[in-house]
């Protein structure tokens, strides 16, 4: 695969405020907006233009991370309605095209298809009430419109938004060994280290018990799994699952606070931490 240029604008010049992102030989661009710098986006005319949008935040309880994705043909006109209308959002991307060739049948084929890319990769909590209904396109603007996700998928991972990644719970590297995690307290849980984190596998039995000791967070994520029956009534996960971390992962195995990277270990009992420090 051939290197990409994209070319990042700071509207504001800081880091924390509006971030207008350009892909090299794409009509496609997209802006970085602050909720708090909503209201003052009249100076971006191309914002009224037909386009899609993400609104991100987080649960407040769990930090799960949430989004909302929808279309507009107006996009600076819906994103200031959703002001109003929705409290959980802190940020939106949108994507708009530069030539304002985008018509309502191509953002409501976008919407869907990113819809579902953002439910199959099990990254967020998707805020959306209804699943988007497709709408019926040629092949043609088909294929061109699935390019113009491609670029978005691409241009989001850059800003830090990786929704529309493929599941990496489900990818296996054999190049990765396993790692388990047993406790005299009944917990016996296998994974691997990945790019963003470490992967938890399905049939993992955690602990029943917590100890006061561990964080807060840490037993709110652990609650809110086996409400959403990723940990089902036997303490088992019923599918792989993806943390930040090895210590988290560890944490919500064990029910106390412990170091990731020396809790797990392979097959040899060898410590993550001793494989990574191989030379």
């Amino acid at each position: 695969m051939r290197g990409k240029t994209i070319r990042q604008f700071l509207i504001d010049g800081q880091s924390e405020g509006r971030w207008a992102s350009e892909l090299s030989n794409w009509t496609g661009k997209a802006y970085k907006i602050p909720r708090t710098y909503v209201n003052i986006c009249n100076d971006r005319k191309d914002l009224n233009n037909t386009g899609v949008y993400f609104l991100f935040g987080h649960n407040a309880e769990t930090d799960a991370e949430q989004v909302y994705i929808g279309e507009a043909e107006n996009i600076f006109s819906r994103i200031k309605q959703h002001l109003v209308e929705k409290d959980f959002w802190t940020e939106c991307v949108a994507f708009i095209s530069k030539d304002n060739n985008l018509n309502k049948a191509h953002i409501k084929y976008l919407e869907n298809h990113l819809y579902i890319l953002a439910k199959e990769s099990k990254r967020y909590e998707i805020m959306n009430s209804n699943v988007p209904t497709e709408s019926s396109v040629s092949e043609m603007d088909s294929a061109e419109l699935d390019e113009f996700i491609d670029n978005m998928r691409l241009i989001l991972g850059v800003l830090g938004y990786k929704i529309l990644e493929p599941d990496v719970t489900a990818a296996s590297n054999k190049n990765v060994p396993l790692y388990f995690l047993q406790d005299q307290s009944g917990a016996n849980a296998t994974g691997k280290p990945n790019s963003e984190g470490f992967v938890i596998f399905k049939d993992s039995i955690i602990t029943k018990n917590v100890f006061p000791s561990l964080s807060k967070s840490v037993i709110a994520k652990r609650q809110n799994l086996i409400e959403k029956k990723i940990i089902d009534e036997n303490y088992t996960f019923t599918q792989n699952w993806q943390f930040s971390s090895p210590s988290l992962a560890a944490d919500i195995v064990l029910g106390y606070s412990a170091n990731g990277r020396t809790a797990w270990k392979n097959e040899k009992g060898i410590s993550l931490k001793e494989i990574e420090s191989e030379v």
